[in-house]
């Protein structure tokens, strides 16, 4: 082989990347120049399977969010909850104390004193 086609043929394996002081040929990084290990037929295969990991992809992003999604919601629903668990013991509370108010009442007040029938009847 001839220094040229040694050359030329080391350039279809690496690729070249310069150095930015250097400007001779000598200088430049090689690099392995990546190789289609595939046969073209096989491409429009690996496009169809990346549509399909696209698609899943996209599948499993809405999917995610969607989960996401609940559990704010679960959150939020829970946070109502207690809340409304809060409120119930308050008013259950308010109640007692009125209620207890209201026998108060009840028992100073002589329109709902028990009588006696048999001594009215004399």
């Amino acid at each position: 082989m001839d220094g040229s086609r040694k050359e030329e043929e080391e350039d279809s394996m690496f690729t070249n990347i310069s150095l930015a002081d250097d400007i001779d040929r000598s200088s430049k990084i090689l690099y392995p120049r990546q190789k289609s290990l595939l046969p073209k037929m096989m491409n429009a295969d690996m496009d169809a399977v990346d549509a399909e990991n696209q698609v899943e992809l996209e599948e499993k992003t809405r999917l995610i969010n969607q989960v996401l999604e609940l559990q704010h919601t679960l959150e939020d629903l829970s946070a109502r909850v207690d809340a409304v668990k809060e409120e119930n013991l308050k008013l259950k509370s308010e109640n007692q104390v009125l209620g207890q108010y209201i026998e108060n009442l009840m028992s100073a007040s002589s329109v709902f004193q028990t009588t006696d029938t048999k001594s009215k009847r004399k």
